[in-house]
């Protein structure tokens, strides 16, 4: 089930179908992560948006699992710019720390959902970059103290829920 050579398994290591998932469980509004029949049906209706691609509910799910490892780039492109990050992610032809780029900023985003960090993240607005570096300290100080690991997991990662 290697992906191989095509390069779709560059980036941070992962396969198109970590990728997709990652996605999936990180790119969404407040509430549940999309699901394949939402994406799909907006990719095949979204004529001028995705430029007429049109996907299947059961073939994202197929590419979600790595049963299909080979999408048109067409489909790629369209299914990055339903989830806002650069065509390359999915394509593959990021480099790995542009890929790991992309997926703190999907972290960033998905932690951006919560208020209380949202809350905290907007206090520390305008201030020095000296305080907002002790600020940094405090919280990994706090991390540490509470035997969390140094970063927060990912969210729709931790596997405890």
């Amino acid at each position: 089930m290697g992906v191989g050579g095509d390069g779709r398994s560059d980036g941070t290591g992962s396969t198109l179908a970590e990728r997709l998932n990652h996605l999936f469980a990180n790119m969404h509004p407040p509430g549940a992560p999309y699901t394949n029949a939402f994406v799909a049906d907006e990719i095949s209706a979204g004529d001028e948006e995705y430029g007429g691609v049109k996907v299947t509910e059961q073939y994202l799910s197929m590419l979600r699992n790595g049963r299909r490892t080979n999408p048109s780039p067409e489909l790629l492109r369209a299914l990055a710019k339903f989830f806002a990050v650069p065509g390359g992610y999915l394509l593959g032809d990021l480099s790995q720390p542009q890929a790991e780029r992309v997926e703190e900023e999907v972290r960033f985003l998905a932690a951006m959902r919560d208020q209380r960090v949202r809350a905290i993240a907007l206090r520390s607005v305008g201030l020095p970059p000296e305080v907002q570096d002790s600020l940094t300290t405090i919280i990994s100080q706090f991390r540490q103290q509470m035997n969390l690991p140094e970063h927060p997991p990912e969210p729709g990662g931790d596997r405890s829920e």
